[in-house]
């Protein structure tokens, strides 16, 4: 392991005004997402569609630290035959690999998941290495219910993700650390804290359990929400007051940054959120984001599979990415955001 190497790599993809594009997908996702704005999903296509987004180099070179590839796109070359790892390197943004094979059903818990991946992991991670990846994600998966999460199930996944963690840091890539706690349903906001401090203090305690170098992850973790169903919403500085109290009880200071996901917010609503955490310094870690959907779901649709829109697409994608790295600095307002739209 080279801890300075971790270090170094975990302090670049939390710089300050940059933020990291999650474009991991899976086929079967993007394929519905695809099929959303009439495209059909081949190797081809999908290609096409994040090649542009690589090559929006005034956005990538300004607001992005970083891009989650899928084993497919890692692989991939451009259409005029360059590697679109290169891509990525040439605007100086660090390339990443999703190395986790999904959440599946945890047996003998109905409603819970364990995400699964871990067998052969060395071995691959050894080959991403090889093919440019600087860090690494997995994403475990926590439901709110009924009598859900247990305990059993937040323990299963904080041990999965620990284990992830060592095995990346012993072939010198950057853990990024993801428990999310799902948003769907109608909880309150109080109870999305109480769950998502039960996932911390379990994840914590198994990073450490395992001997993982703190100094050398990132944590991916959910902002502290109502669910989408729930009858009152919360507004960014209840958001960010709740998501803060949470991380400083919960999250030691040697890890250098703490990269939000989105998690089915709207585009503005995440940019919001993340602009009033931001402002609610001064913090032990850097914040920033790590948003795919929320990236991306203006530039999707402003493509739509037409050669002739992918400028119109890129312009989309520079607009969000601008936007969250103000954000991420704590200085993105209503009015930045309507006036550059």
């Amino acid at each position: 392991m080279n801890k300075d190497q971790l270090a170094r790599i975990a302090q670049a993809m939390v710089a300050p005004g940059k933020g990291i594009l999650a474009a991991d997908e899976s086929s079967a996702t993007i394929k519905k997402r695809f099929e959303a704005i009439g495209v059909e999903s081949t190797p081809e296509t999908r290609r096409d569609y994040r090649e542009l987004l690589f090559r929006a180099s005034g956005a990538m070179q300004r607001h992005i630290s970083g891009v989650i590839l899928y084993d497919e796109t890692i692989r991939q070359l451009a259409a005029d035959g360059t590697p679109l790892v290169k891509l990525i390197e040439q605007t100086g943004a660090i390339p990443g690999i999703k190395v986790d094979t999904g959440a599946k059903p945890l047996p003998g818990f109905p409603g819970e998941t364990i995400t699964e991946g871990l067998d052969g992991l060395g071995a691959r991670l050894k080959e991403y290495y090889s093919l440019g990846a600087r860090f690494a994600k997995w994403r475990a998966v926590i439901d709110i219910g009924d009598a859900i999460p247990t305990r059993a199930a937040i323990d299963a996944n904080a041990q999965a993700l620990a284990r992830y963690a060592a095995h990346c840091q012993a072939a010198d890539i950057v853990p990024i650390v993801e428990p999310e706690v799902l948003m769907d349903g109608g909880h309150a906001l109080q109870r999305c804290y109480e769950v998502s401090e039960a996932v911390l203090r379990a994840v914590f305690a198994e990073l450490h359990a395992m001997r993982v170098l703190l100094e050398g992850i990132v944590l991916k973790p959910n902002m502290v929400v109502p669910g989408m169903k729930a009858p009152k919403q919360a507004t960014p500085d209840e958001v960010a007051a709740a998501s803060v109290r949470l991380f400083k009880n919960c999250v030691p200071v040697a890890v250098p940054g703490i990269a939000f996901l989105s998690g089915g917010q709207s585009d503005v609503t995440a940019t919001a959120n993340l602009d009033a955490i931001a402002r609610s310094g001064p913090l032990p870690w850097a914040v920033t984001f790590s948003y795919g959907r929320a990236l991306q779901a203006a530039p999707q649709k402003a493509w739509s599979g037409k050669p002739g829109n992918v400028g119109a697409a890129q312009a989309a994608f520079s607009h969000r990415a601008r936007m969250n790295g103000l954000a991420a600095l704590g200085e993105w307002s209503e009015t930045l955001e309507k006036a550059a739209a």
